[in-house]
């Protein structure tokens, strides 16, 4: 192989792992360093809304957090946003979100607030008692 062949080669390769709009492309299991889990799952579905904490402004300086980890808390700083939110506004997968966001919970840099959910919901036919009771009033 001539190192013209060579030089091809790898600019071939090198085009494989970059994006002319987007820059070098970042594979999501190094983003969450291979992590595909946290232990908050549980509490991280889909329409969970995340907070920042009063302390996010700490974020921004903390040199142990990526730039993802970072962008979640200025976000969130602005309006609590639910986990899918934040996945189409980074334009990650859901499940790279929710480790992220797990490990913004251990930091104690966000919490989250899980939807109240419908079983737990009063009935209609309660609310409609109570409101004919104290229009009665």
């Amino acid at each position: 192989m001539s190192e013209q062949d060579g030089r091809a080669a790898r600019d071939r390769e090198a085009a494989r792992w970059f994006d002319d709009d987007a820059g070098p492309v970042v594979r999501p299991y190094a983003m969450t360093r291979g992590r595909t889990r946290t232990a908050a799952e549980g509490r991280l579905d889909l329409i969970a809304l995340v907070i920042a904490e009063s302390r996010a402004d700490e974020a921004a300086c903390d040199q142990m957090l990526s730039p993802e980890h970072v962008e979640i808390v200025e976000r969130c700083r602005q309006e609590p946003l639910s986990v899918a939110e934040l996945a189409a506004g980074l334009d990650l997968p859901v499940g790279v979100v929710r480790v992220l966001i797990g490990d913004l919970l251990d930091a104690d840099l966000v919490h989250v607030s899980r939807p109240v959910p419908p079983a737990e919901l009063p009935d209609e036919k309660v609310l409609r008692e109570v409101i004919d009771g104290l229009r009665a009033l």
